[in-house]
């Protein structure tokens, strides 16, 4: 098997003309005639010639490219994001190339040199859990390409943010379990250092202070949200000498693991141990008991970044300012905390 890629002037000397007449036949020049035109396609087709999207992108400085970043694929979240970016781009002649970080810092700096090198027009993007240094995505704005970021973002990069109200969905969640009755509640969150996570339990703490409601250090635990990191965090709330009578999970992930632990050990849930995710995945309303959890709007939230991208797509200049697209979240009401 032949493996060499064939070039405009592989297909110049089969036809014994300039690669420059090649390249415009390609592109219907009007300048070449319909005989030419017809004779360059059928000798590309057979030698199975496939446009250097790159060199071309140099050429024209636009790829008609997006870049997505996302922390990981296997999240309806994240995939309804996409999911409805895409289609939105799509319309408007783009098309997308999606990465994952898995939440790994390195992995995600290389997909960002990945899609700076395709020269993508412009990168949507949410960090991952590990990433504290920003020095990656100043490079994306240095080199005047527009950022957007969506559920994951930091305030000190001054571009393009759509996401939920963290802070105030721990406040929702608080006072739908203080009004279920609760009155110790233990929260698993993710780690401060990523703002999402930050927000929601600064919103905890803050709610629970409100309703006047217990505020140990033990009830409070940061994790890495998994499924195993539910299971595991579950555990050492039930060893306490006095357990919670009511859990909020910023994960249906991790909230799944907890579940799962409690039904082991025949806790009832509700009515010994209520319990609340986030995320509204599809598994939350079939599990049983169903899960109560928190709709962050995945859909909108894809169309919006994507529509913020295009309305930089005609400027000559691009200079972003911190711009919030705020969604006020919903929570879904399920067996788990009734």
């Amino acid at each position: 098997m032949n493996k060499k890629r064939t070039t405009l002037k592989d297909i110049a000397n089969v036809l014994h003309i300039s690669t420059a007449a090649v390249s415009k036949a390609l592109n219907d020049d009007a300048r070449i005639s319909i005989k030419t035109k017809k004779a360059v396609k059928q000798v590309a087709e057979e030698l199975n010639y496939q446009p250097n999207h790159l060199a071309s992108a140099l050429r024209k400085g636009k790829s008609n490219l997006v870049g997505v970043i996302v922390p990981r694929t296997n999240s309806n979240f994240f995939s309804s994001v996409v999911e409805n970016m895409e289609e939105v781009l799509n319309k408007a002649g783009y098309n997308i190339i999606i990465t994952q970080s898995n939440e790994s810092f390195e992995k995600e700096c290389k997909n960002i040199d990945a899609l700076l090198y395709t020269q993508v027009d412009g990168i949507i993007a949410s960090m991952a859990n590990e990433t504290v240094d920003l020095s990656y995505y100043e490079k994306i704005k240095s080199k005047g390409i527009p950022l957007i970021l969506f559920d994951r973002g930091e305030n000190d990069l001054n571009v393009d943010y759509v996401g939920i109200d963290d802070y105030q969905s721990s406040h929702m969640i608080v006072d739908h379990l203080v009004g279920q009755g609760c009155k110790r509640i233990a929260h698993i969150g993710g780690f401060r250092r990523t703002r999402i996570f930050n927000n929601r339990i600064r919103g905890y703490v803050d709610a629970i202070k409100k309703h006047k409601l217990p505020t140990e250090d033990e009830l409070l635990i940061e994790s890495d949200l998994t499924l195993d990191d539910g299971r595991l965090q579950i555990e050492k709330l039930l060893a306490l000498k006095n357990r919670p009578d009511a859990v909020y999970v910023a994960s249906d992930y991790a909230a799944l693991g907890a579940l799962q632990v409690l039904k082991e050990k025949n806790i009832k849930v509700p009515q010994d141990i209520k319990l609340v995710g986030f995320g509204n995945e599809p598994f939350t309303s079939l599990v049983t008991p169903s899960i109560t959890s928190v709709s962050q709007h995945s859909a909108q939230i894809g169309r919006l970044a994507a529509e913020t991208f295009l309305g930089y797509i005609e400027k000559e200049v691009v200079k972003q300012t911190l711009n919030k697209i705020i969604l006020e979240s919903q929570l879904i009401v399920r067996d788990s905390s009734k």
